[in-house]
């Protein structure tokens, strides 16, 4: 059994404590061709700055290493954080992508920082560049296409059906301009759950295909992000979800110090542990039926036309099983059973 919409992956490019950075990335490589193996639709890495447990800081070499790894997966950024760029150097970098890859990238973009104040300055970003969000994706997509914005300026090499781009947000505002745009819009529930049905219903009520940068013929494509622990029992799925709260807790809550695996229990029972870990409420936890059922009525409370996965689970072999289980295609290995829904937690 298979979901109802198109499956696809966000890759975190984590680096676990006990790991280099190359033993992190050749991880992610083994998952990214487990998944191009599987019917998997896309794939997208973020950009995050200033992290060590996060490898994917030049987010478009990272792309570039994936995609000449894989052979069928769409592959790109979600997202690269516009603000902390020249549109001119994007479009240079994705166009050059494309090329190398023709009909496989995706460009996402966002306008946070993915990073703390000080990394901010050290990225030269002022602090109103996020205002300028709307114009520089205009800018881009001029760039991008070869109809640029800016007199005398061209980036090559460019492609006339361009990089498709996709607007990403975990608020409301993002919504509403992936609307105004025209464009593809893809919500961060896997961290920002709460406004997942409202950004959904604004952007499908306001989408405005007259002025789509995507052409007159767009129409709204909306792609929910959803955590997944999906196991072959119940018992391994809710263990593998313990440490990946536990994991959790440590990312947000240990950035600049070293918490003992006795130190993050204890956070779980408190209230900025519990906060923390209300970021999760979307996660879906089960046997490969169970959470199947669980993001086809995911999929269909918000409209969602692809469901992008975050694999949650600790254990890379419990990583591939999860892809095997959800997998789009079929001969997966998932036994013949009748499915109940997964648990959200």
């Amino acid at each position: 059994m298979a979901t109802s919409v198109p499956l696809s992956l966000l890759d975190l490019a984590r680096v676990r404590p006990a790991e280099t950075a190359a033993e992190g990335v050749a991880r992610s490589v083994r998952l990214a061709r487990t998944a191009d193996g599987l019917g998997y639709h896309r794939l997208w890495v973020s950009e995050h700055h200033n992290m060590p447990g996060l490898a994917s800081s030049a987010t478009s070499l990272y792309i570039q290493h994936l995609a000449a790894n894989t052979t069928n997966l769409r592959v790109g950024s979600g997202g690269i954080m516009l603000p902390n760029h020249s549109p001119l150097v994007i479009a240079e970098q994705f166009g050059l992508l494309e090329t190398l890859f023709p009909g496989r990238i995706d460009l996402g973009l966002g306008r946070a920082p993915g990073t703390d104040g000080a990394t901010m300055q050290a990225l030269r970003r002022g602090a109103a560049a996020s205002e300028h969000f709307p114009a520089d994706i205009v800018e881009l997509h001029g760039y991008l296409t070869g109809e640029t914005t800016v007199p005398g300026v061209q980036a090559y090499p460019h492609h006339a059906g361009g990089v498709p781009l996709y607007i990403l947000g975990s608020s409301l505002y993002g919504a509403q301009l992936a609307a105004h745009l025209g464009l593809p819009y893809a919500f961060a529930s896997h961290f920002a759950p709460e406004a997942l049905v409202e950004a959904a219903t604004i952007y499908r009520d306001r989408f405005d295909a007259s002025r789509s940068l995507a052409g007159p013929d767009a129409t709204p494509h909306f792609i929910a992000a959803a955590n997944v622990v999906a196991a072959d029992d119940a018992e391994t799925a809710t263990a593998q979800y313990r440490r990946t709260e536990l994991e959790w807790l440590r990312s947000i809550l240990g950035r600049g110090r070293d918490l003992s695996d006795e130190q993050l229990v204890e956070l779980r029972e408190h209230p900025s542990g519990r906060q923390v870990l209300g970021m999760l409420a979307r996660t879906l936890v089960g046997t490969g039926p169970e959470v199947v059922a669980g993001l086809d009525a995911l999929a269909q409370e918000v409209r969602a036309d692809e469901l992008m996965l975050v694999n949650a689970a600790v254990d890379e072999d419990q990583q591939h099983r999860a892809l095997e289980l959800l997998a789009p295609q079929a001969g997966r290995g998932v036994r013949d059973e009748a499915p109940l829904a997964a648990s959200a937690v």
